[in-house]
């Protein structure tokens, strides 16, 4: 079971920062892009004023503690998305800032290797898992005859090569598992099985631990005790989904007659059926890739809150009453633009407790965020119009100090989306002089390594 990073590994004086060096660890960088669909309510998403001095928005108020720590970036757009679609370019070019192939079949190609895979493909050696991508809506088949294009491409933003998407996972068991079994060796949990991967290394932990000072135990502690979170939260889910708390024949009967190939996240309706809280959900995938990135397991992952046209149902909002996709072409009505803000507001509600998992884990005199790139941001701006012109994107952390946070930053008009890419992939290691239509590494957002 791997550990996060501890002062007995730092080869240096208690509480130092990893630095470089023969006999020292330095702590790695990370980057995760956390992807919403449907765009925002574009009226209320940017802040007021430029550079340090900036209030948030309303629907980017949730990240108000960690305004220090945030870029806002403004008027970058994707021009290779410019096109008549209304959703499917935008998801599947977010991350290649390329225009995908009009197909109605499995011929995908979206034009380009997503910029987090360029990542992964420079420093995903070093970690049992070269990236990890993760969901909650399963992937969309058929084909939207109102554009033409495969629905497919709606269910992707990472890709390994131009024509083959990497598969997500959205069952928060299965993420848990190729983290903490899988890629250390311990087979997979079967359905049923309750055992923790704690108890499998306890008698290991306790050894351990007597070699340890008290900062280090506590933080074993810290560790063990966010793992054991996470591990009973599935549980719990688990059970009541299967009708083991709620005692519920139906439930019963589908065990039996599924027995183990059974997998409640595989239909996002059933799992609503059956009592899984829609937010618990998403926030057990977070807690997953931050104890990934805390571990280093990997240091590559996205998160796709839905696909490309997600009608995900939000009504356990107070005003809305209804789907995420419906609500998003608004028409400029003001019953439609309340609940379309306040289901935008919730994505960044998630986003802020993400980054309050990340600030919570020391390493060092840092954090697991301070050393991280978090990119949070949508394919359009407005849901109703599809322009994928000044795109609503924010960006959280100080990779390991390359990156100057606590502005708002303004860009002229129609600058490429493909600059930032640029800049944080060079950030990751990546040498390369352009990415798509990228024309520079965005100057504004750090000082990059040399």
């Amino acid at each position: 079971m791997a550990l996060p990073w501890l002062e007995a590994m730092a080869g240096s004086k208690a509480g130092a920062q990893p630095k470089t060096g023969d006999d020292q660890i330095t702590t790695p960088r990370r980057f995760a892009c956390l992807y919403m669909p449907n765009g925002t309510r574009p009226d209320r998403w940017t802040p007021e004023g430029e550079g340090a001095n900036f209030r948030l928005s309303p629907i980017l108020a949730p990240l108000q503690s960690h305004q220090s720590e945030l870029l806002v970036l403004t008027h970058l757009w994707n021009a290779a998305t410019n096109t008549g679609d209304g959703h499917y370019v935008k998801t599947g070019g977010f991350l290649t800032s390329t225009t995908i192939t009009r197909t109605t079949g499995a011929d995908l190609c979206s034009g380009n290797t997503s910029m987090d895979q360029w990542m992964a493909r420079q420093v995903g050696y070093q970690t049992p898992l070269p990236s990890l991508e993760l969901g909650i809506e399963p992937i969309t088949t058929g084909v939207d005859t109102n554009v033409g294009f495969t629905r497919l491409y709606g269910s992707h933003i990472s890709w390994a090569t131009p024509t083959t998407p990497c598969a997500k996972e959205i069952n928060p068991r299965r993420a848990f598992d190729r983290i903490f079994r899988n890629a250390g060796g311990v087979p997979a949990s079967r359905f049923g099985d309750t055992t923790s991967v704690l108890d499998l290394v306890a008698d290991d932990a306790q050894r351990l631990r007597k070699q340890l000072g008290k900062a280090d135990q506590q933080k074993m502690a810290e560790y063990f005790e966010s793992v054991r979170s996470v591990e009973h939260r599935i549980e719990w889910a688990r059970r009541r989904a299967l009708g083991e708390y709620l005692e519920d024949p139906a439930a019963r009967a589908e065990i039996e007659r599924l027995g183990q190939r059974i997998d409640l996240y595989s239909d996002p309706a059933r799992a609503s059926e059956r009592g899984i809280n829609h937010t618990e959900q998403v926030r057990l995938m977070l807690d997953i890739m931050a104890l990934a990135f805390w571990t280093d397991a990997t240091r590559v992952s996205t998160f796709m809150f839905g696909n490309a046209v997600s009608g995900r149902n939000f009504s356990f909002l107070d005003g809305v009453k209804g789907g995420h996709h419906e609500y998003s072409h608004h028409e400029n009505l003001p019953e439609k633009l309340a609940p379309y803000e306040r289901i935008t507001r919730w994505h960044v509600e998630q986003y802020a407790y993400f980054l309050d998992r990340l600030r919570s884990m020391k390493e060092g005199t840092w954090t697991v965020l301070d050393q991280s790139m978090i990119l949070f941001g949508a394919g359009m701006r407005d849901g109703n119009a599809h322009n994928p012109r000044n795109l609503p994107l924010v960006l959280a952390g100080r990779g390991g100090g390359t990156l100057k946070p606590g502005r708002h930053l303004i860009f002229p008009k129609d600058t490429p989306m493909a600059n930032l890419h640029l800049g944080l992939m060079r950030r990751m290691g990546v040498r390369a002089d352009r990415f798509a239509d990228s024309t520079q590494a965005l100057p504004e957002l750090g000082e990059v390594d040399a």
